[in-house]
């Protein structure tokens, strides 16, 4: 059985550790990374079926690690992740999705079942 590995980078710790537990219960493969260089740097070296990206991020925030990751591997979808509500648009329209933070693991898990579902159908 396919198991779907989940690339999640955020600087905030914590909601990087919940959202990896809630993933794996889930049945996700996750890898972790507390910045982007590191995030870029697990993309570049594993099989990625998806990405949870935080926006605010010290040293390079999630529209420039997307917009890398675009550059790479085009049908990767990414689910951008943010506290605010007013994101960039030329940054939201490199995401497939976007999720608010306060909006829980169930909206997290359909969100990503969803994107996973049209990328799958798409590629």
């Amino acid at each position: 059985m396919f198991t779907p590995t989940i690339l999640c980078i955020d600087d905030e710790a914590l909601g990087l550790q919940i959202r990896k537990a809630v993933l794996e219960r889930a049945g996700y493969q996750v890898l972790t990374a507390v910045d982007g260089p590191a995030g870029l740097l697990l993309f570049r070296e594993n099989a990625i079926d998806g990405v949870v990206l935080d926006y605010y991020m010290p040293e390079m925030d999630g529209g420039v690690v997307a917009e890398a990751m675009r550059r790479e591997r085009p049908g990767i979808p990414i689910m951008l992740l943010s506290a605010y509500i007013n994101l960039p648009a030329e940054v939201v329209a490199l995401a497939d999705l976007t999720l608010l933070k306060g909006e829980g693991p169930q909206e997290l898990l359909e969100k990503l079942r969803q994107m996973l579902r049209a990328a799958s159908a798409a590629g």
